[in-house]
């Protein structure tokens, strides 16, 4: 997969003819005559959007009367739009395939909006629809009306109205091809009711991708090359591009090459190096004193696909060190430069450079570099990733026996349980504040973690994570707070029986703001945010779902609960009970 995100069959199927057109017999071509709603879905198919993804109302019903003649289109249905929306976040972020979801008129729009801000965060090439009233009904502004465009705007690259349904292909053909082009993200199209079920003879056209595999011209590459010769000491940062462009193994090798040790950016939210690489030193903090200090020794910092350096909460203190260069890679040309100013910054595909550059620097720099780069490798070799994980395990593991149960040895417990092919979607907060140190990345689809900030997203992603790899295990390791905002998207899992892990930390209550509260206030008034009076019974509600679900409150019984779980295959909720003290 490359940054176009090319569905594997792609080639073949717009190489194909369009089953809605037939020859005549006087050579001319003509064209079958077909509903707006069966062509909607015609188009996505043939767009590569397998899986449907939906809460429907009266204004969609068009939709779900057609998918009866769409058998090959999996509906999957949630409890509320913006479970739908996560859903299919995660099920391209699992992926890299653009996906569908529709949602209700202006409410369902609405309900949408915080799970749109996280796939927009993210990039993810997405379709995103909802029913509009028929277009003179609309005018007389009934219920559940609004300006749905208007609506749609902030939050995705493009947004429209069919007003034809002459349009539908072309409306939808650009949809794809705007979604899946870098910067990838998403779509919406407006579906008046008339569109949907008006009937015309049409032409669906054909899917387009935008081929983005660029590499730096021969000047770009010379020039790159013999700025990062220069360099005594560079520092390598590495982003979501990564994932994009399927460039781990490229980013391993220029690591590789240089000896340079290799940071995540400051969102650490994918796979986006090889955790057990000897350069990968870990993810950045959001904390901007800790990441100038920690910048400080370098000479040069080399940002490949990422906004390197995105803060939190704000700080008088810049996190890029005074007077340290960059040089700047990826097709994201809205986050080259964006706050600190670059020596060079290239609009280029991550992978396809670095194919170029790696063997150019090393034929530059000959044995030199060689020699270099090897003691770079052995300098790192005592704090880079895998000892600083063997460090942190021993640390974790003097907690096995406290109760309530400890919630950093609770993570190690869960990547520990994890067969060697699951996956991990994480939304655990202050309870995965190590994760990203504890479990390793091994491929670009087995991290997924929250990327916006706006919580909620972990559970309903996990379920669209394991749609999109039936053949893997998932677990999602989400605390008690992030939960409650969409747990009624365990309902989709046990619906489609998917093998399914989901770990609450449950703390009693809103563990990260109590913390922030205290450090920035010094105030332990501690109003809205437990959970408690009366305490919420995850195990009971995941049941209510049907889901199989255990509550763990002994320290001593959540290794074998967890490899029950993990063996069994099915869906599972597992509560765990942790100490939820402020410190």
């Amino acid at each position: 997969m490359t940054a176009l995100w090319l569905p594997p069959d792609d080639k073949s199927r717009q190489d194909a003819p369009n089953p809605l057109t037939k020859i005549a017999g006087n050579g001319r071509t003509s064209v079958n005559r077909i509903t707006g709603r069966s062509a909607f879905l015609a188009l996505l198919k043939d767009e590569g959007v397998t899986h449907l993804f939906g809460n429907p109302g009266t204004t969609e019903l068009p939709i779900m009367h057609a998918l009866k003649d769409h058998p090959d289109l999996t509906y999957v249905m949630a409890m509320q739009e913006s479970l739908v929306v996560a859903i299919a976040d995660g099920y391209s972020r699992a992926s890299g395939r653009l996906v569908a979801c529709n949602v209700h008129v202006a409410p369902g729009l609405g309900n949408a909006m915080g799970s749109l801000y996280n796939a927009q965060f993210t990039g993810t090439p997405m379709i995103l629809t909802a029913g509009q009233q028929e277009q003179g009904h609309g005018l007389m502004e009934p219920l559940l009306y609004g300006p749905l465009v208007r609506m749609a705007e902030p939050l995705v690259k493009w947004a429209v109205e069919v007003t034809r349904l002459e349009d539908l292909p072309r409306i939808v053909r650009r949809a794809a091809k705007i979604a899946t082009t870098p910067p990838t993200g998403p779509v919406f199209i407006s579906l008046p009711g008339d569109i949907l079920n008006a009937e015309i003879g049409l032409e669906l056209g054909r899917s387009t991708r935008v081929d983005t595999r660029i590499r730096p011209s021969d000047e770009a590459l010379a020039a790159i090359v013999q700025r990062i010769s220069r360099a005594e000491r560079p520092v390598i940062i590495v982003g979501d591009e990564i994932v994009k462009s399927d460039a781990l193994q490229e980013a391993a090798d220029f690591a590789a090459a240089l000896g340079a040790p290799v940071y995540q950016q400051s969102g650490p939210y994918g796979s986006h190096f090889l955790s057990e690489h000897p350069c990968y030193m870990g993810s950045l903090s959001r904390t901007q004193t800790q990441v100038r200090d920690l910048l400080a020794p370098y000479d040069l910092l080399i940002v490949l696909g990422a906004d390197p350096l995105r803060m939190s909460v704000h700080s008088e203190t810049l996190p890029l060190p005074d007077g340290l260069p960059i040089v700047q890679v990826g097709l994201v040309e809205w986050d080259l430069a964006k706050n600190f100013g670059a020596e060079i910054a290239l609009k280029a595909d991550v992978k396809e450079t670095l194919r170029v550059l790696t063997p150019a620097l090393k034929a530059a720099g000959g044995v030199d570099l060689e020699s270099r780069a090897n003691k770079g490798k052995a300098a790192l070799a005592s704090r880079n990733w895998t000892a600083r994980r063997a460090q942190l395990v021993d640390q974790i593991s003097k907690s096995s026996s406290r109760a309530p149960i400890d919630p950093d040895w609770l993570a190690l417990q869960v990547v520990e349980a994890m067969p060697a092919n699951a996956i991990m979607v994480d939304e655990a907060l202050t309870s995965s504040r190590y994760m990203t140190a504890l479990k390793p990345y091994r491929d670009r689809f087995d991290y997924h973690a929250l990327a916006s900030g706006g919580i909620g997203w972990g559970v309903p992603a996990s379920v669209g994570v394991s749609l999109a790899n039936p053949d893997r295990p998932v677990v999602c390791f989400s605390g008690d707070g992030s939960a409650m905002y969409s747990i009624q998207s365990l309902w989709t899992a046990a619906r489609h029986k998917l093998p399914l892990v989901v770990v609450i930390a449950n703390n009693g209550g809103y563990r990260i703001i109590k913390q922030r509260l205290l450090s920035f206030h010094q105030d332990d008034h501690f109003v809205g945010m437990d959970f408690a009076d009366p305490a919420v019974d995850f195990a009971a509600l995941a049941k209510s779902l049907g889901l199989k679900a255990a509550t763990v409150t002994d320290p001593a019984m959540l290794r074998s609960v967890l490899d029950a779980a993990f063996a069994d295959g099915g869906t599972h909720l597992i509560e765990v009970m942790i100490d939820g003290s402020v410190n």
